[in-house]
């Protein structure tokens, strides 16, 4: 099958510079979902993305599918003749649709049914038929939020479209997709090359581009130019640019021709917060910071211009111009905000609604300082510091500076708390208590702070169970999933061993003046506790392994995650599965039980069996190696302690019938297998290891 290289390019305004990478991946993506749809195979794919331009080139495109045999099936025989052998119209009907004559249907078995069958053999279509559908479907599919329009054309793209090539091999494929006739030119750079540049096959376009038109049109590629060149400027200045990957797709989204450039700030700027100059360099002008040695923040930043000038301290100029009024901007936000203490902002909290049925930002403060309070004491910790953190965290989303820069809020909080003269450890805790932020986030480092954040997000939990506002499927507006992950990390990861229903309880107690159902407690702590199962899944750690602590639920985050861990150390035991399957047992046999519940003594005086005393002394010996191993919370030592029980419990299930007919030996034997899932039920249900 002969094979040849295939180019799509769409040429447009200047595209959103953070969604091109993820538009680019769309439309790669469905270009090759239609070949694949398709049948038509291909060696290898490339993409491009630039701010002005989409593309794809696939290599080693089949050039036409491969023939195909059809088979039809018709109706049964017997119904498609009567009794003198003539067709009925259901046979007339199956040949008509078929093209063809009665007499060249042919007869299968099909389900043990002779039926009428027609064979055919179907040619495939050239692949430059079916290429400019398949491109136009994958235009149409690109996750693009709103469309616009141009001119007076109806047509719909996230931007108006100015060129189209369509390539296969040297042959262009007419077509006409999202209103333009698509050809073989391409265009050059805006400034260096405006011009069109034809392209004779794909082999030649990234060169050619390159080359003729000033552009790199390959985003990876582009983007660790821009990552050198950087590199190569900040060494220049002796310093180190701090390249954050969102700011860098960013940037690579607005140049096609990157060129880094050093510009140069007053040095009186460096006495806002670090912080709040950065975020106004990457958000207003997209400029890289510098720091010195020490992690300073140097009075200096990286921009990349997208044209190379011939008097580059004009463009220098140009961006030091315009980024100066910005900083200037945050030093007024400031020097402003620190006019008025941090707790002044509380009245203005009571005019902030959190949520319409959860009152006020105030008497959300009111609350987690309540619950922090409760949590600090449950774990010997300062009340007073969570207390007056948690009054103090929400102040700073009334300043001026978290009112332009909303990502700051928790940080000014803490700037604005120093300047106070707040204690340092309360100060910290307001910065850290929307810690973990996203998943690998950093956790708080202080006490209050980890106190103030459990109890933050416990609050939204817990607030939006009452009102009857869970996550629901896909649904999770107020992150709620990611607060409850955030939460068991800091319990788990810190090392904070809280009863999370008692938290929750305490946090129910704090909502006034809402019908809160009774079951709320529950669904909330169910809720907790499901989300570990994704964290494992995530840590490698299997279902069954999961499922066998979840049965018991356990109210200490903590304890649960050490269940889990020694479970799964468990697991890859010899005796795992045995010791499990006897356990499923067990629990089949206690199940059909009536009295199971309760756990009957052991009678010794009605062994029969060398198995039944073996496995009864050995239980009394591991019962008194495990107490204290439970008791000090070490799961694993403990399970390995238990599964050297496994020979006597092979042994009693080989040699001694439980439901055997005399009801005082079988309730004696049944009392046996109850005292032996005891045990292991101190750590955990085992019985969900064995999958069988």
């Amino acid at each position: 099958m002969s094979k040849q290289d295939f180019l799509v390019e769409l040429g447009t305004e200047e595209l959103p510079p953070k969604a091109l990478s993820k538009l680019s991946k769309a439309f790669e993506t469905g270009i090759l979902d239609g070949f694949k749809k398709e049948s038509l195979s291909f060696d290898s794919v490339n993409r491009f993305a630039t701010p002005r331009r989409l593309a794809v080139i696939v290599r080693g495109l089949q050039e036409k599918q491969d023939d195909k045999n059809v088979e039809r099936f018709g109706p049964a025989v017997k119904a498609a003749f009567d009794g003198d052998g003539n067709p009925t119209p259901a046979a007339s009907g199956f040949a008509k649709s078929c093209g063809v004559d009665i007499s060249e249907l042919g007869r299968v078995d099909k389900d043990g049914v002779e039926k009428l069958s027609y064979s055919s053999s179907q040619a495939g279509r050239a692949a430059t038929e079916l290429i400019p559908g398949i491109v136009n479907d994958s235009l149409t599919k690109l996750p693009i939020p709103k469309r616009m329009r141009w001119g007076a054309s109806r047509v719909e793209f996230v931007r108006p479209v100015h060129w189209l090539v369509l390539l296969f091999g040297d042959q262009v494929i007419d077509a006409n997709i999202l209103g333009i006739d698509s050809g073989r030119c391409s265009r050059g750079h805006r400034f260096h090359h405006n011009s069109e540049i034809e392209i004779t096959s794909p082999s030649i376009y990234e060169n050619t581009l390159e080359r003729t038109g000033k552009i790199i049109p390959d985003f990876e590629n582009r983007k660790e130019l821009i990552r050198i060149l950087v590199t190569e400027e900040s060494d220049k200045h002796e310093a180190t640019a701090i390249m954050d990957e969102d700011l860098l797709d960013e940037v690579c989204g607005l140049v096609e021709y990157p060129v880094a450039l050093t510009g140069h700030f007053e040095d009186h700027f460096l006495e806002v917060p670090s912080e709040a100059l950065i975020l106004a360099m990457k958000s207003h002008q997209k400029c890289f910071n510098l720091e010195d040695k020490e992690g300073n923040l140097l009075p200096m930043f990286i921009t990349v211009s997208n044209i190379r000038s011939n008097d580059p301290a004009q463009v220098i100029e140009g961006n030091e111009r315009v980024i100066r009024p910005r900083l200037a901007d945050a030093r007024f936000f400031f020097e402003t905000d620190k006019k008025n203490k941090l707790e002044d902002n509380l009245e203005q909290l009571k005019k902030v609604v959190f949520q319409a049925k959860l009152g006020t930002v105030f008497e959300r403060s009111e609350r987690v300082a309540s619950l922090a309070s409760s949590i600090a004491k449950s774990l010997g910790e300062n009340e007073e510091y969570c207390q007056r953190a948690a009054m103090l965290s929400k102040c700073d989303l009334v300043t001026n500076m978290v009112g332009e820069f909303a990502d700051l809020q928790g940080l000014m909080g803490y700037y604005y708390a120093l300047n106070d003269g707040e204690p340092e450890e309360v100060a910290k805790a307001i910065n850290e208590q929307y810690m973990p932020r996203f998943s690998g986030d950093k956790l708080p480092s202080s006490a209050t702070g980890g106190i103030l954040a459990m109890a933050d997000k416990l609050d939204s939990i817990v607030g939006l169970f009452a009102i009857g506002q869970p996550p629901t499927g896909s649904k999770d507006p107020f992150a709620l999933r990611r607060s409850a992950i955030g939460l068991l990390r800091i319990m788990v990861e810190k090392q904070v061993d809280l009863d999370v229903m008692d938290c929750i309880n305490t946090s129910l107690a704090g909502f006034k003046g809402i019908d809160i159902a009774d079951d709320t407690a529950a669904n909330v702590f169910d809720f907790l506790l499901e989300r570990f199962r994704a964290w494992y899944m995530d840590e490698g750690i299997s279902s069954n392994v999961f499922q066998s602590v979840m049965a018991l639920k356990p109210r200490r985050p903590l304890d649960f995650h050490k269940r889990i861990l020694a479970v799964h150390n468990f697991s890859q035991l010899d005796q795992a599965d045995s010791l499990a399957s006897a356990n499923k047992r067990v629990s089949n046999l206690l199940s059909k039980q009536e009295d199971s519940a309760t756990e009957q003594n052991i009678d010794t005086s009605l062994f029969q069996e060398d198995a039944e005393k073996s496995l009864v002394a050995a239980l009394q010996q591991k019962e008194l190696d495990v107490a204290p191993l439970f008791e000090a919370g070490d799961y694993t030592a403990g399970l390995e302690t238990l599964a050297e029980l496994r020979q006597s419990v092979d042994e009693f299930f080989d040699k001694v019938l439980v439901m055997c007919e005399d009801q005082n030996l079988k309730n004696n034997r049944i009392a046996i297998l109850q005292r032996l899932r005891s045990v292991f039920l101190q750590a955990a249900d085992i019985s969900y290891l064995h999958s069988k």
